[in-house]
């Protein structure tokens, strides 16, 4: 071969070898590309998979949430703050897709209302503490197992054992239930608040009236035959045969509220008509409650002012006006079908934090042992007048025989008023009052 044919011979295999490892090196380069490719893509497959599944368990949470609904009663003056009550307790519970529905009814006419179709009644209702007997005896209330130590723990052992019956928790406290004076401080000192004789006795001027009071509710009327040592249905309110409203010291005090009712400087309180006469400087004081404290404050405004109740003078004695006393509970209806969450509700409603809310919008009184003792609670001349007076209360008899009470007292304040009693008629007014009481019973 020449030299010519060696040469290119060589020049064509070392262009062969060159092209040659150019092309391993090529398959080596895509196979590490093509390697490093199906990690990535497997990775982010992967991410896209997590991400499904975090958005299939969000549906399937959503999918889960309970539909139910809960009718919710209370007051007309509470009706704004339920309503942002509920609208908490539903973001709070994202378990329940909640429906709400709302009642007014008092606290008062709660029993009554439950009881005529319990099936249509509200899942959670607010009432005062003496119907508790008679709705469990009723079976209406459903037995409190939701959160019952913290609550016991929470709130005052008065308020619990109201709420309880034979050892059951049957409803969640919220507030003190009863009453005591407002008055205009521009009209009467505060040594003068102390005695209703001394209020009485004061020229306020012309077209003023003294003092206020609904003789014709057997609520505020009990007071008066309570601080001359009557009693309803015995010492501890648990004799249901015994009503001493008609002993002497009954018609001692009858004698008196004739005469307070016919004196022209008294005032027979009537549709809330104790807020015009307070708001146009025409009424020195009248008995409420801490319900409505906003209302009284703002037709008062700068006279303001609140204190216990004062004391009546009888036969030469002055004796403190006792009232009943009783609280506000929160139950739930034995023939809810949302047990569990109608539980949690009442609970959220009267824990702490409402519990302080309603005392910020509506100045209520807290059951709540920690509010009760805040400063910014105690500085409250509601709150600061209801705390005084619990200590010359009556405790509510819970007893059912407790609601054979009400109509006769009103019927008996109503004459009382009319004038139809008359100090030649009180013995047998009262016999006629007691036995009105005691007949219902048997």
């Amino acid at each position: 071969m020449s030299k010519t044919k060696k040469l290119i011979t060589l020049l064509v295999l070392t262009v062969m070898v060159i092209a040659s490892l150019a092309a391993c090196k090529k398959d080596d380069a895509e196979n590490v590309s093509g390697s490093g490719g199906e990690t990535n893509t497997t990775v982010q497959n992967k991410d896209e998979e997590k991400s499904v599944d975090q958005k299939e368990e969000e549906k399937k949470e959503t999918a889960e949430a309970e539909n139910i609904t809960l009718k919710v009663w209370g007051p007309q003056e509470e009706q704004e703050l339920l309503r942002q009550m509920t609208e908490a307790f539903a973001k709070a519970h994202p378990e329940y897709n909640i429906t709400w529905e709302y009642g007014v009814v008092p606290e008062s006419d709660a029993a009554t209302e439950v009881t005529k179709d319990p099936e249509a009644a509200a899942d959670v209702f607010a009432f005062a503490s003496d119907q508790t007997v008679s709705l469990v005896e009723a079976g209406l209330l459903y037995p409190i197992t939701y959160n019952v130590d913290a609550v016991k723990a929470a709130n005052s052992e008065a308020s619990i054992q109201s709420a309880t019956v034979d050892g059951q928790l049957y409803a969640y406290p919220f507030t003190p239930n009863s009453w005591f004076m407002y008055y205009d401080k521009s009209k009467y000192t505060e040594e003068e608040v102390l005695s209703l004789d001394t209020m009485m006795a004061k020229d306020l001027g012309e077209g003023v009236k003294n003092f206020s009071v609904d003789i014709n509710n057997g609520w505020y009327l009990s007071a008066f035959y309570f601080a001359a040592g009557c009693t309803l249905f015995g010492e501890d309110g648990k004799d249901p045969n015994t009503v001493t409203f008609n002993n002497e010291n009954g018609v001692e005090v009858t004698k008196y509220l004739i005469n307070l009712v016919s004196n022209p400087k008294f005032l027979e309180e009537d549709q809330g008509n104790i807020l015009n006469e307070f708001a146009n400087g025409t009424l020195g004081a009248a008995c409420s409650g801490t319900w409505n404290a906003q209302n009284i404050k703002e037709a008062l405004g700068d006279n303001y002012a609140a204190t216990k109740l004062p004391t009546i003078r009888i036969n030469g004695q002055d004796l403190q006006l006792k009232n009943f006393a009783d609280f506000k509970l929160i139950g739930v209806n034995s023939q809810t079908k949302y047990p569990l969450a109608a539980m949690q509700l009442a609970e959220f409603l009267t824990n702490e934090e409402n519990q302080k809310l309603r005392f910020e919008v509506r100045s209520i009184a807290p059951t709540n042992i920690n509010l009760a003792n805040d400063p910014e609670v105690l500085e409250n001349p509601a709150v600061a007048a209801l705390t005084l007076q619990t200590q010359y209360s009556t405790v509510q008899s819970s007893i059912p025989q407790m609601g054979n009470y009400w109509s006769p007292a009103e019927a008996f304040g109503n004459e009382i008023i009319n004038g139809t009693i008359t100090e030649d008629n009180i013995q047998e007014k009262l016999d006629t009052f007691v036995e009105s009481i005691l007949s219902s019973i048997n």
